[in-house]
């Protein structure tokens, strides 16, 4: 809904897929928090996008992969600090973005100024989980997960649960896809997490 000015007056926003509309990160921030129902993001050109609320199926798979991670770092002794997929993430690129979970480190978190905590972190994490929904397009969410790993991505999943499917994405190496796996590590970047894909794809 957008309120016209000088009135209380209100119409329904519809946003045609090819329409580009490019805005500087303080006019994303005063955008978001104007409107905290939609799940908005920013391209490093400063395009504006528009992603459409995720249905039920989504939210459920979505809470229960962030629940493995925080439990991991608050019962079997992982670090870090993990995140949802309401915060966002200003990188290097000047893109904003709101992975659907992420994890950066103790270290690196403490680097970051009180003010800095609770803004959109001006910081590209470590690790990023990207779930696809049935609204998806996955060149794009590909695409995504690239630009994760050309800001400072160590490791990211980008989770497919229409066809069972993940690629993982790491530093420095080729894309692994992998065909209905049971499992997931963590690795080396949060040694020890251990997502059990046959609960998320339940």
């Amino acid at each position: 809904m957008v309120t016209l000015p000088n009135s209380l007056a209100t119409i329904t926003l519809q946003w045609p897929r090819d329409l580009s509309v490019r805005i500087t990160p303080d006019q994303f921030i005063d955008l978001v928090t104007a409107n905290p129902d939609l799940q908005l993001e920013r391209t490093a050109a400063g395009e504006l996008i528009v992603n459409p609320p995720t249905g039920g199926e989504t939210g459920h798979r979505n809470i229960k992969i962030a629940y493995y991670l925080v439990r991991w770092i608050e019962e079997q002794g992982g670090n870090g600090i993990a995140f949802d997929s309401s915060t966002g993430f200003t990188l290097p690129n000047g893109a904003i973005r709101f992975p659907d979970a992420a994890w950066i480190t103790q270290q690196r978190w403490q680097t970051l100024t009180p003010l800095q905590r609770q803004s959109f972190v001006p910081l590209c994490p470590d690790f990023v989980i990207e779930l696809r929904s049935e609204s998806d397009n996955l060149a794009k969410l590909q695409a995504k997960l690239q630009e994760y790993l050309e800001n400072g991505t160590q490791l990211g999943w980008l989770i497919d649960p229409q066809q069972q499917q993940v690629e993982i994405y790491r530093a420095g190496q080729a894309v692994e896809v992998m065909n209905n796996p049971t499992q997931l590590s963590g690795e080396k970047i949060l040694p020890g997490f251990i997502l059990n894909l046959q609960r998320i794809w339940s």
